[in-house]
């Protein structure tokens, strides 16, 4: 089984997996698009997660789980990113990804460039969490003040972006959302 990474699960995976490496998702792009009341921010003052959305494409990281690990890398999964069933703001989705570069514990013989099956997290659309449209200016005075449960979002925004330009992939999204974050 493969999993497709595009946010904090490429800084922290929280599985095992046999090995990881650049991919590529077509059709969907990584973007602010959903409310944290928990994760990110509090009811109070919600947060912003990242989600895939249609359209474009999306650089991220493709990790690969022996398929005997698969049921319960599916189950710590679903709970962190479909906590408590509330609020179904995640669709889980198998997609093809392209394999995009070398990278660790790959099975031989499984050149660059194959496509592969991965799980991932797609938006919800319907769910009233979704943010449909939001300035870059909106983004980063968001961003800047809230803190949920796993830390602050200006942290996750910022891990995000550093490992994805550690990977040689530029979000310029993510990017000018960065830039507009006013100084701690």
């Amino acid at each position: 089984m493969w999993v497709f990474a595009y946010g904090s699960l490429i800084w922290r995976p929280g599985f095992d997996h046999a090995g990881s490496q650049p991919a590529l998702l077509q059709g969907f792009h990584r973007r602010f698009c959903l409310w944290s009341h928990h994760y990110r921010g509090t009811p109070e003052a919600p947060g912003l997660v990242l989600g895939l959305d249609r359209g474009g494409a999306c650089r991220g990281v493709a990790f690969r789980v022996p398929g005997a690990n698969a049921a319960a890398v599916l189950r710590y999964l679903d709970d962190r990113e479909l906590p408590d069933g509330a609020e179904v703001v995640y669709h889980r989705r198998v997609l093809p990804v392209r394999l995009a570069g070398e990278g660790q514990g790959v099975p031989e013989g499984l050149p660059m460039g194959t496509t592969v099956p991965a799980v991932t997290y797609v938006a919800n659309r319907a769910c009233r969490l979704y943010v449909p449209s939001l300035a870059p200016e909106q983004a980063a005075a968001t961003i800047a003040r809230s803190v949920g449960r796993m830390g602050s979002n200006r942290d996750y925004l910022l891990n995000t972006l550093n490992h994805l330009e550690a990977m040689g992939v530029r979000d310029a999204g993510l990017a000018r959302i960065a830039a507009l974050l006013p100084e701690p």
